[in-house]
């Protein structure tokens, strides 16, 4: 019933505050309640990218290790397995800018007016001649093969200079 959501809500609330003890506890109280320790794992997984993201990226390897592991050897064995990763999301410091500038993305592309930008020619892949005499592809810099910075526009003309990561202000 509710309480499933709000033993999930509970978890998650207490690893993006950081209370290891808290954490351990909503796990505990869902897994001994009969909780699909799958479902947990992959809850585990989404908080990883969501709330600790960049801030530590080994809090995502973590996270499917743990779906893995729970996978593999399920109840009551896998407890352990869900508990380590709990314990180590909520230590693990926070950050929500890629999910953050990922929202502001899917935004841009939502709210577009007009037909949807084209892919600039220069970035297209040219597996046919028409598409190579077409400007497909033509003036890309590979980047490996250059030793410095290579200076490229990578999004369509309409949105150059858009920063998803930089804030706005309201």
């Amino acid at each position: 019933g509710e309480e499933h959501y709000n033993c999930i809500s509970a978890l998650h609330k207490s690893m993006r505050g950081s209370d290891e003890n808290a954490s351990l506890y909503w796990l505990a109280r869902m897994l001994e309640g009969g909780e699909d320790p799958l479902y947990v794992a992959r809850r585990l997984l989404r908080f990883a990218s969501e709330d600790i993201g960049l801030a530590d990226p080994l809090a995502l390897t973590q996270a499917v290790a743990a779906y893995q592991g729970c996978h593999f050897i399920g109840m009551p064995e896998c407890e352990v397995i869900l508990a380590q990763c709990v314990v180590y999301l909520a230590r693990a410091p926070k950050s929500i800018e890629v999910y953050r500038a990922y929202s502001k993305a899917k935004e841009c592309v939502r709210t577009h007016a007009g037909p949807v930008p084209p892919v600039p020619l220069h970035l297209r892949n040219a597996p046919t001649r028409l598409m190579r005499d077409l400007g497909y592809g033509r003036a890309y810099k590979y980047n490996p093969s250059y030793t410095e910075p290579v200076e490229q526009d990578y999004l369509p003309e309409e949105l150059k200079g858009i920063d998803f990561f930089k804030e706005q202000k309201t």
